[in-house]
């Protein structure tokens, strides 16, 4: 069995259940809030939150951000079947995880991701869902790099004709000339600094955006009851 498609909690190593109380938060989140978009997923997005483009673009979206440091696949799939999207209707969700399966093929990781998209879709039938590309990754050239791409084409492959899902790729101009990735962009060569934030998060948006828009001129151009 594939363990990226498990539902798996998070061991609590540390021995505090921070990773627990941050889902049990999250869960508050959707009884108290109504967002439109909510954001599920791993570290990439975990950090965005802290940056002045996700604040200045995404804030104004009604956007909640249910994304933890360190998960892989296995682990916001069993947050999903968990409560993580209970007693909420959002428009879209955008669900990125999978850098963090280091130890897995790209295959497995490929199909964690579809049992994500699946599982999503079982608890929100109506939303859209957004699958931005993993992220490249390392200062220079390496294996995981390539495997993320990898993933990125499987999941653009497999998803094609599932209806209300679409991939976007969020990860252009990061690699420069050369095959590196600055600093500047990647503080640690993986999660992203205000000047890569924006690199990436202004597609999103627009995409974002766009499909609100659409959502909206649906609603009102449906006739009263």
């Amino acid at each position: 069995m594939n363990p990226c498609a498990v539902p798996t909690a998070v061991p609590d190593v540390d021995g505090d259940k921070r990773w627990l109380s941050i889902h049990r938060r999250f869960i508050c989140d959707c009884r108290e809030k109504d967002p439109d978009v909510i954001f599920l997923g791993d570290c990439i997005f975990e950090t965005l939150q802290d940056t002045d483009t996700w604040n200045q673009l995404f804030a104004p979206l009604h956007c909640l951000n249910f994304s933890i440091r360190d998960d892989c696949t296995e682990h916001v799939l069993w947050r999903i079947e968990n409560g993580a999207l209970d007693n909420v209707n959002p428009k879209i969700v955008v669900l990125h995880v999978g850098t963090n399966n280091v130890s897995n093929s790209a295959a497995q990781v490929a199909e964690g991701l579809l049992a994500n998209v699946a599982k999503i879709r079982e608890k929100l039938p109506g939303a859209y869902i957004l699958l931005p590309s993993l992220l490249p990754r390392g200062q220079q050239p390496n294996l995981l790099r390539d495997k993320n791409a990898e993933i990125n084409e499987l999941v653009k492959e497999q998803t094609k004709g599932l209806d209300r899902v679409q991939t976007v790729a969020i990860d252009k101009g990061l690699v420069q000339g050369d095959g590196s990735i600055s600093h500047h962009d990647m503080f640690d060569y993986k999660n992203l600094t205000n000047t890569g934030a924006k690199k990436i998060l202004e597609p999103l948006h627009d995409l974002l955006s766009q499909i609100l828009n659409e959502n909206e001129l649906e609603r009102d151009l449906t006739p009263s009851e």
